[in-house]
């Protein structure tokens, strides 16, 4: 077994390895919370790899969703073997996690970074996720490129994104009001609403950007009654021809994204001016979030072949534009993306 230091080491590779676009809010959160959220994150992301995983059986990843997860809620449970699954990704930074899965789950239990309470909202997060991770692979057992399944009500597509979303909002927010700021009993109801909008609308626009990709595997999370109310149904929508049909009923899911977005600046809004580097660590995704909904809003999302994409130099000047932000304390409500 590792000792601390060289579990941190290990978990950082692994962060720096899997998040992607997060690792920049990540690095820039404060030292208070940023363990706390890194395995927080790195341990949903292992979820999410099982979940994902291509082994022809959804039972089997549901078997190890189970496991793993009982594992983390209760430490005298065995963790599977994963070595089966880490074989055959094509990721090699998901294989890794898979491989070394210990290393998060036995940092959670036995660093001293976390109080108990800490302990207690990370597993109930992760147990939220694993939820609707274990849900959608129930529903999504029969799909394939030849046999699109799709949610059927809007309720369900807002349970999922919360579920996968909208709670890491909240437990964003539990930490850090428990470790970094205070907030008056009349504005937490507020704030944490407004938490979990934020991470609805981040899942939201992930829905809508990879919805070509997703209806390839046969599952739409565009639901089946409201594509009806337009004359649509999920095969229409492997047609890129389809799309100024599409229109109408894209541009009011667009609109939707867009105000859960407009609920997370003001969610940075409410936090304090001097928390420069968390309010910063919620801007990114935030100026992301616009920007990619600039890109789905002038682009054809049906066409496979243009995919949408915020590319890296963009990122850098988002980068450097959120930073001015919080060097000027300009209300985030003017945060628009500009060229």
């Amino acid at each position: 077994m590792l000792g601390v230091g060289e579990s941190e080491k290990r978990i950082d590779y692994l962060l720096k390895g899997t998040s992607r676009s997060f690792f920049l809010s990540l690095k820039v959160l404060p030292k208070k919370i940023r363990r706390h959220v890194g395995l927080m994150y790195l341990l949903a992301r292992l979820a999410d790899t099982i979940a994902d995983s291509k082994v022809g059986e959804n039972k089997k990843l549901l078997e190890f969703l189970e496991e793993y997860n009982l594992r983390i809620q209760n430490q005298n449970q065995k963790l599977p073997d994963f070595s089966e699954l880490a074989t055959i990704q094509e990721n090699k930074a998901e294989a890794e996690l898979l491989y070394d899965v210990e290393i998060p789950v036995n940092y959670l239990e036995k660093s001293n970074n976390f109080s108990n309470s800490d302990k207690m909202k990370i597993r109930s997060c992760l147990d939220i996720i694993i939820g609707g991770q274990s849900l959608d692979l129930e529903r999504f057992t029969d799909a394939s490129g030849e046999k699109i399944i799709a949610l059927e009500s809007e309720d369900e597509l807002d349970d999922y994104t919360y579920r996968v979303a909208g709670c890491v909002g909240e437990f964003w927010t539990h930490m850090s009001l428990d470790h970094l700021f205070k907030i008056g009993q009349g504005d937490k109801e507020i704030i944490f609403e407004k938490a979990v909008n934020f991470g609805k609308s981040l899942q939201l626009i992930n829905i809508l950007r990879d919805l070509p990709e997703d209806l390839q595997m046969g599952r739409c999370y565009l639901p089946r009654r409201t594509l009806s109310e337009y004359d649509l149904n999920p095969e229409d929508l492997l047609n890129s021809e389809n799309m100024s049909s599409f229109r109408p009923l894209f541009n009011s899911y667009l609109e939707t994204a867009s105000t859960y977005l407009d609920n997370a600046v003001e969610y940075i809004e409410m936090l304090p001016k001097n928390q420069y580097r968390l309010r910063l660590s919620c801007m990114l995704p935030v100026l992301i979030g616009q920007r990619t909904l600039i890109l789905m809003k002038e682009g054809n999302i049906l066409n496979s072949e243009n995919r949408i994409k915020v590319l890296r130099p963009e990122i850098k000047k988002i980068m450097r534009k959120s930073i001015w932000l919080c060097m000027t304390r300009k209300n985030p409500k003017k945060m628009t993306y500009f060229s």
